[in-house]
């Protein structure tokens, strides 16, 4: 098999743009193709799947996040043969291109009242000692950043591994797994919960958060209805 097949998506990528407008705000895109599928939009980047060859998942990146791109590379080659990442398979100008890994995100779990196993929490501790340990740092690791995959975790999205301090974020869904979520395993979470409660989280300050506040508050939200 070719090791580099992947680009013959070189041409439908080439029609594709992707806008950066905020720290936080989603990007959108310009362009079109038949063969490009979008599975994915964050604040830097979108990822597609080319119909031809979807084994591939292609994370291409606004202008404005090239350099970005660049750490990520550098991040996934430190963490090759680790089976909590996705595989990397080599990018372009303006793109990565990584295995397509199958599964819900932890995000579409609680949409769908999927439960989630303890396994894909201890299989993300594993992961981020496994970054730690390859001098890197793990965060920016969400809701929508791990997969449940055949009842195990998958991480993606490794962009920020090269940045410095703890958002927090992590050990803030674990507090909530633990704290939170048996009340509601198994429920399906309207969206409009599930948007408040990441809006109400992206306000607050990380480093002096009251977590028991912030969940009395979720739970007032959820079961007033």
């Amino acid at each position: 098999m070719n090791n580099e097949q992947w680009k013959q998506a070189e041409t439908a990528l080439s029609c594709m743009e992707v806008i950066k407008h905020g720290e936080n705000d989603p990007v959108t895109i310009e362009g079109e193709s038949d063969d490009l599928h979008c599975i994915g939009i964050g604040t830097d980047a979108a990822v597609f799947v080319y119909e031809p060859m979807p084994a591939y998942a292609y994370k291409l990146y606004a202008k404005q996040a090239l350099p970005k791109k660049e750490a990520e590379i550098g991040v996934y080659h430190a963490l090759v043969g680790s089976p909590y990442f996705p595989v990397f398979y080599g990018a372009g100008e303006r793109y990565v291109v990584i295995s397509h890994e199958s599964g819900l995100t932890l995000y579409d779990c609680l949409l769908y009242g999927v439960p989630i196993p303890n396994q894909v929490i201890d299989d993300v501790e594993v992961a981020r000692s496994f970054v730690r340990e390859k001098g890197l740092n793990p965060r920016d690791i969400h809701l929508k950043n791990v997969l449940l995959q055949d009842g195990r975790g998958k991480v993606l999205d490794v962009s920020e591994y090269v940045q410095n301090g703890n958002d927090k974020r992590w050990e803030h869904l674990v507090w909530a797994y633990d704290n939170v979520y048996p009340l509601l395993e198994g429920k399906k979470l309207p969206l409009w919960v599930l948007e408040a409660v990441k809006n109400g989280y992206y306000r607050l300050d990380p480093s002096s958060v009251n977590l028991q506040e912030f969940a009395d508050q979720i739970r007032r939200l959820f079961f007033r209805r």
